[in-house]
């Protein structure tokens, strides 16, 4: 939290190029004291959960607005710097003409050896110089001024980006405890795990294994099942990250999959996007750790790729509930810093697989889900 509050300030008071991150700073610092009030008033384990989910996005959020900031700030810099090196015989010049004007008695900037008309004439060509000679040099100044806060933004950076990894990671594993001990979600069927476990030994492909997953219900508990139906196509991505390729797209390899594939940061912490019940988690294939979610009677979303999946098999999850964290090792602050003064923006090296189907045939995630 305290990460996130000295994020905002340093960049509402950084220069001008900075100042348009501040807004997203500050609403970074605002969900981290919201989620800190909740974690504190929390006295059940469902609202702990809560707290804890929305202080992992929190914390999402304030360092990606930190690195868009000292990216922004590096950029800026870099150009400051290009101008004046392109400037240099004109800085030289600027600067000579200030000096000689600075240690001329004044008396003698007023005389002319001509003579009185020659001093008239002088006395007017310095009063339409001097005005062009401050204005350079006041625009020198603040270039200079500007870069100058723009590198202390950057070398004070350090203790907010390394307070608020730590604070990610302890929200991450603090979440990770409390959703091992909830016992309160409402459950829609129980689980058959040997049906479950012959379905995975029995099938080779996902296609498969969706189509079986009927199976694997032991008993059905209630009748009143999520239905997502009146929300198609606006439902919010399940992660924060950048869609790499879209539906049937093709990787490097030329092999298409029905669905899309997004980028995360590591430890992206990805949640039901839905009220949905979860009808699987756990390993498949060469899918990685997978949670499939049936919002609507009939429509299964597939994520795979996490490191960790939470959430008991038949639960019904509210939407925005937590269902697991993508895999990685986040950086270290010092390999932040060097990746924005180089410009560049946050890495995804990880990436988590979406698929959705309607009965037993897969369809385009757009029709669901609204990317942008």
């Amino acid at each position: 939290m305290k990460a996130a509050l000295v994020l905002a300030w340093a960049l509402i008071a950084a220069p001008a190029a900075a100042q348009d991150t501040a807004s997203a700073a500050r609403m970074a610092a605002a969900r981290l004291a919201e989620a800190s009030a909740q974690l504190d008033a929390a006295e059940a384990a469902r609202d702990r959960v809560a707290a804890l989910t929305e202080t992992v996005r929190a914390y999402e959020a304030g360092l990606a607005a930190l690195r868009d900031g000292l990216r922004r700030a590096a950029i800026r810099e870099r150009a400051i710097a290009v101008e004046l090196d392109a400037k240099r015989d004109e800085i030289a010049a600027l600067l000579g003409a200030l000096q000689s004007m600075s240690r001329a008695p004044a008396p003698l900037l007023l005389l002319h050896p001509a003579g009185p008309l020659g001093t008239a004439r002088a006395g007017l060509v310095a009063s339409e110089i001097t005005p062009a000679l401050q204005s350079q040099a006041a625009a020198l100044r603040a270039d200079l001024q500007e870069a100058a806060d723009l590198a202390i933004l950057q070398q004070g950076a350090i203790a907010t980006l390394e307070e608020g990894l730590a604070g990610a990671q302890s929200a991450r594993s603090a979440l990770s405890e409390a959703i091992s001990e909830r016992s309160d979600l409402p459950m829609r069927f129980t689980e058959n795990p040997v049906a479950t476990a012959l379905l995975i030994a029995s099938t080779d492909t996902l296609d498969a294994f969706a189509s079986g997953l009927a199976q694997t219900v032991d008993a059905e508990l209630t009748g009143s099942a999520p239905d997502a139906t009146d929300r198609k196509g606006e439902i919010p991505l399940p992660v924060q990250g950048q869609v790499l390729r879209g539906f049937g797209a093709a990787d490097a390899a030329g092999v298409t999959r029905p669905g899309l594939v997004i980028a995360t940061a590591p430890r992206s912490l990805v949640t039901a996007p839905v009220a949905a019940t979860l009808r699987f988690r756990g390993e498949l294939l060469d899918y990685g750790n997978v949670a499939i979610l049936e919002p609507a009677a009939g429509v299964l979303v597939i994520l795979a790729g996490l490191a960790e999946v939470y959430g008991r098999t038949g639960e019904i999850l509210p939407a925005g509930a937590a269902l697991g964290l993508m895999g990685g090792d986040p950086p270290e602050a010092h390999e932040i810093l060097t990746e924005t003064a180089q410009g560049g923006g946050a890495p995804r090296p990880e990436t988590l697989y979406l698929e959705v189907r309607e009965g037993d045939a897969p369809v385009d995630p757009g029709t669901w889900f609204a990317p942008g």
